[in-house]
């Protein structure tokens, strides 16, 4: 194209008169400009080294400090917000919200960033929610988590969500709610706050050395460690009585009796609960194995689909959970219980996706 502009404009330049030939070369100029700048340079003709483009993984938008819950008192109104990732199409997308550990103390929802962001390559959208910690009490961080969950399917349209595909996943602390989460989902009273015309149930629960019973934490440890959580001042303790205060003493798990199991996934597991994945670390100091290994007895008990992994080797939050073979156990996993990201014509007029495997769902 610029060779046939600057053809034209020799053959002009003859023809016409001289007074008129400055504006020729104006005009063509301004031609021969405008095609310089929208056409593509070729790659061939720069000193730089030349790359062939690959693409293999789409777009991931970050959208950060979501509100998903405000907690009203009388004088303070605080935000609960969480970190939502999501894959840049127009497929219906699974979902699942993280829920991070930190001793019932912390809820610094924005860690395990190599867990979130290889599950949303996958095609998860994929949520990490704060929630209430010591000193507020249980129920609170429960009231907490499904707030989180009735506000993705509330918003399922506006973050490409199939909502009747949902999982939870969490480490230590956060590995307890989402199995508090998971097998409380048909059960009533523990539904607070906004979007109470949604659901709160999940389809699939993950999680990495959680806590499954409040009363057994140091189960199988040397008994000096045990001994550590028969005080009232242990965060379990905390969590389920709150501190000592007024008249009202501290008291240790043990002397919680009803309270402690009501507030421990172990004592709510039913014939119906979902898809549990459990890993933890044969190596774990702080939280004993033998919370995955009783929360998986209990559930095969009741003929419920479980998957235990023991990760030879690993301590409590160690490096040895940010590795690619940890990260592609729960990936594999959430992808065969919630399936993959459909076209939105295949979903059913139920609401609930055809690609889905469970029977769970």
């Amino acid at each position: 194209m610029l060779k046939l502009v600057q053809k034209l404009q020799s053959n002009l330049l003859i023809l016409i008169e001289p007074k008129m030939r400055l504006k020729v070369l104006a005009i063509t100029a301004a031609i021969m400009a405008s095609l310089v700048g929208f056409a593509p340079l070729a790659a061939e003709t720069t000193p730089g080294e030349v790359i062939q483009k690959q693409v293999q993984d789409g777009i991931i938008d970050v959208i950060p400090n979501v509100v998903y819950s405000q907690i009203k008192t009388v004088r303070n109104n605080r935000p609960l917000k969480m970190t939502v990732l999501v894959p840049r199409n127009d497929l219906l997308k699974p979902a699942i919200i993280y829920f991070p550990g930190g001793g019932f103390t912390s809820a610094d929802h924005e860690k395990f960033i190599q867990m979130r962001l290889a599950l949303a390559k996958a095609g998860f959208v994929v949520a990490a929610a704060e929630y209430r910690t010591v000193p507020d009490k249980f129920p609170a961080l429960l009231n907490d988590a499904k707030s989180a969950i009735r506000y993705l399917r509330a918003h399922a349209k506006e973050y490409g969500i199939d909502p009747s595909r949902i999982g939870v996943l969490g480490d230590s602390a956060g590995g307890y709610l989402s199995m508090m989460a998971g097998v409380t989902g048909d059960e009533s009273g523990w539904d607070k706050g906004d979007y109470l015309d949604q659901r709160s149930d999940v389809q699939a629960v993950a999680s990495l050395y959680g806590i499954s019973d409040l009363r057994n934490i140091g189960e199988g440890f040397h008994p000096d460690i045990q001994k550590i959580h028969e005080s009232p001042a242990v965060t379990e303790a905390l969590l389920v009585n709150g501190p000592a205060f007024d008249v009202r003493p501290g008291l240790n798990i043990k002397e919680l009796g009803e309270k402690a199991a009501q507030a421990s996934p172990i004592s709510h597991i039913k014939e119906n609960e979902p898809p549990f994945l459990l890993m933890h670390g044969d190596q774990d100091a702080l939280v004993s194995r033998v919370q995955s290994d009783q929360m998986y007895e209990a559930l095969k008990a009741k003929n419920q689909d479980v998957k235990y992994y023991v990760l030879k080797d690993a301590a409590h939050g160690d490096a040895s959970w940010y590795q690619p073979n940890v990260i592609s156990i729960v990936t594999n996993w959430f992808e065969e219980k919630l399936g993959k990201p459909i076209a939105p014509t295949e979903v059913k007029t139920t609401g609930q996706s055809s690609a889905v495997p469970s029977a769970n769902l």
